[in-house]
């Protein structure tokens, strides 16, 4: 069963709202925290985007795009929204006393992640008997490599200067669970910086 013409839309207007609610929603509604919903609703959305993936008919698409490239762009869009989230949520990880404190926080990158497992096998499935790599996605994927290594560096240096330089009577905020999450956020920025550099080559390459 093929997607309708609003399909398209209507998962980008839930996505909207999902990350609405998570990133910049209100923090309680009748003593709920919408951030859960926008989490259902997010696994809603990555749901209805594997049934439109699988449904799709093959297009010209589908040839002028590597799976490499798919691979990338959609990596970009599942690390930006773990690092907005993340962001988001630095208050509440600031202010956090001990582990259950962050646990939902925790829950929600995990569900994110799965999601995006899941995203990845059916394309898998997708592209079967298709050629996966070849050796320009190899140099590819090396370049993308060397900038995320790059940009992983650059940030482990930021966080180290900062706490060096930065005097004892400030550093309140530096709790083990803060730091902990700095260096899950400069994790998540090596991998956007690759698949970002990644998506950026093969759609270069595509350029005429």
């Amino acid at each position: 069963m093929r997607w309708p013409k609003w399909g398209l839309a209507g998962v980008v207007v839930l996505a909207g709202v999902a990350f609405w609610l998570l990133l910049a929603g209100p923090k309680e509604v009748f003593g709920v925290d919408p951030g859960g919903f926008g989490f259902g609703l997010l696994v809603l959305v990555a749901w209805a985007a594997v049934h439109g993936i699988s449904a799709a008919p093959r297009t010209e698409l589908d040839e002028a795009v590597s799976p490499g490239e798919w691979r990338a762009w959609i990596g970009v869009g599942f690390t930006l929204g773990v690092m907005a989230y993340l962001l988001a949520k630095a208050d509440v990880i600031a202010g956090a006393g001990d582990l259950r404190d962050v646990g939902r926080i925790g829950r929600n990158i995990v569900l994110l992640l799965i999601t995006w497992a899941v995203v990845g096998q059916v394309l898998q499935w997708r592209w079967k008997g298709k050629v996966l790599e070849d050796e320009r996605d190899r140099e590819i994927e090396v370049r993308a490599a060397g900038w995320a290594r790059c940009a992983l560096v650059f940030c482990v240096i930021g966080i180290a200067v900062t706490l060096g330089l930065t005097p004892a009577a400030h550093l309140a905020w530096a709790t083990p669970i803060m730091l902990a999450h700095l260096l899950v956020f400069a994790l998540v920025w090596h991998s956007l910086v690759e698949y970002a550099v990644t998506a950026l080559s093969y759609w270069r390459d595509r350029r005429p």
